[in-house]
């Protein structure tokens, strides 16, 4: 096993290949994970705190319970990663230049999230709440916001999302031209 003990503070992991192990309520207080691979691992019920994972593989990673305050992801793979079965008392992450494709946000609150400079594919944002949200720079091609809390959320400079604004609340919401105009695709409407 990886992580031998339970609790593990101010520690640098680097280069890790977890594999499908289990780790399982573990706690990470401002520990660094660089070029890790989590592929396929689970981690249930762990706890990270002030962590900081750059250039981490998350391919299928279950993260059942888990819970992220003041959590940094830079220049991650996010793969398949079902985040809607993460804890989110007191969620505070903020993901960087990382790609995140086919990831499930359904039905959780994770307002404030920070997703920037990021590749975000194919993803659910389901009767998400995503208030005060920043997807500054972020592209959203084929990610999918229905029902969901955007109020205040920012969108300046991101692209390739398109979503029905009367099927969202969006109030207050900033966003950017020319990429505003997606927000009209769903109108079936020409603009010229």
């Amino acid at each position: 096993m990886v992580f031998e003990g339970a609790n593990f503070e101010k520690e640098v992991f680097s280069n890790l290949a977890l594999g499908p192990e289990l780790a399982a309520n573990k706690e990470f207080l401002a520990c660094e994970f660089k070029g890790c691979n989590f592929s396929a691992a689970f981690f249930s019920g762990t706890i990270f705190i002030n962590c900081h994972f750059i250039n981490c593989n998350f391919s299928n990673t279950k993260l059942t319970n888990c819970s992220f305050q003041g959590v940094i992801f830079e220049n991650c793979k996010i793969l398949g990663v079902l985040f809607s079965e993460i804890n989110t008392l007191l969620l505070d992450w903020c993901f960087s230049k990382c790609k995140i494709s086919l990831c499930n946000f359904n039905n959780i609150d994770i307002r404030g999230s920070k997703f920037l400079t990021c590749e975000i594919r194919e993803c659910d944002f389901i009767n998400t709440t995503l208030k005060g949200a920043d997807f500054f720079g972020s592209d959203l091609l084929a990610s999918r916001f229905q029902d969901s809390n955007l109020e205040r959320a920012n969108f300046l400079g991101a692209r390739s999302y398109c979503f029905d604004p009367t099927k969202n609340k969006i109030k207050g919401a900033k966003f950017s031209l020319p990429d505003v105009l997606g927000l009209l695709e769903t109108f079936e409407i020409k603009i010229e």
